[in-house]
């Protein structure tokens, strides 16, 4: 099983031009958590969930896809509203009401100790780890489980400037807590807000250089690239295909990416020796898996992410 710690949000999606919004469940770990649901794959989701309207559909939506949310808290707090705007090709716009609301309020006493609970691997990412309180508090549990060293430790930055415009804080959060992490993904977006001055290359070779076994990056419709533990560089085309909206493909394609490397047997104790075993071949599957399924969530509106079947399908090779 892997577990998921973050935010679970609810985004106000445009339905239509003329101004319509349809609310839906998501929250970038949430996201990661729902994909690797319906790939089939235990997930156990650390939520704070409001008790209001807005999170009970949150708390309903991802019992009825299989995400195991027996880690989630009940919280008093108001649940956390993302309003998701399209331009013209589909791409979000957000804007976020996240004063005083139930996912960053995270204390210790919140968190489970991982020790001896069957987990292979720990996600989180986006705002859980920015937005004070709660981001120290999940920081600290990555910390402490690099330390103890039985899980693979997954980081995903999806970095948002509107609501964390500082970009020298940012830099220094993200090179803290990327050295508790095996697994970081970004979005070539992600990286040349933060970095400016660097090329994504450089950036995922200093990552290498502070522990970070395997590093990628997506980069929209120019593919994804994926920097192996033994400094090989894997890079993958963009799937084709239509593209309704890009809400919730970069988590998808998180998900799409544990799933691959849990059925390899690459998460679990002793993650740097399990990576380092994933073999050529894996490395190549992993991204093309991950890609056709951030392709297929970009096909549906929202984040909704595929089923396993329509995965295995669309990896099939087709007639002839």
């Amino acid at each position: 099983m892997i577990a998921v710690v973050g935010e679970a949000l609810v985004d106000l999606v445009a339905e239509d031009t003329a101004g319509g919004y349809r609310a839906v469940p998501g929250g970038s770990p949430a996201n990661v958590a729902l994909t690797l649901a319906r790939l089939q794959h235990p997930v156990r989701l650390l939520a704070r969930l409001g008790n209001d309207g807005f999170g009970q559909r949150i708390r309903g939506h991802l019992h009825a896809n299989g995400v195991d949310l027996t880690w989630a808290v009940s919280a008093v707090e108001a649940t956390s509203l993302v309003v998701a705007t399209l331009d013209d090709s589909g791409q979000a716009t957000y804007q976020c009401y996240l004063d005083g609301t139930a996912d960053w309020q995270w204390t210790t006493a919140e968190l489970p100790n991982l020790s001896g609970t069957g987990l292979t691997a720990l996600h989180s990412g986006s705002l859980a780890l920015a937005l004070a309180p709660g981001a120290a508090v999940v920081e600290d549990l990555f910390v402490r489980e690099r330390d103890r060293g039985e899980l693979t430790l997954s980081i995903d930055l999806n970095l948002r400037p509107s609501i964390v415009p500082d970009r020298v804080g940012e830099q220094r959060r993200v090179e803290r807590q990327v050295r508790s992490a095996h697994i970081v993904k970004a979005s070539e977006e992600d990286l040349d807000w933060l970095y400016p001055d660097r090329t994504v290359e450089q950036v995922m070779a200093e990552w290498r250089a502070v522990g970070v076994a395997c590093a990628v990056v997506t980069r929209g419709a120019a593919g994804s690239c994926l920097l192996a533990p033994d400094g090989e560089m894997y890079r993958q085309s963009a799937r084709r295909g239509e593209v309704v909206d890009t809400v919730g493909a970069g988590d998808a394609f998180t998900g799409g990416l544990l799933a691959a490397l849990a059925g390899f047997g690459a998460l679990g104790d002793q993650p740097g020796a399990r990576l380092a075993a994933v073999t050529p071949n894996q490395w190549r599957q992993g991204l093309h898996q991950a890609s056709t399924i951030a392709s297929l969530t970009c096909g549906r509106r929202g984040a909704d992410p595929p089923v396993l079947a329509d995965v295995v399908a669309a990896l099939s090779p087709g007639p002839g």
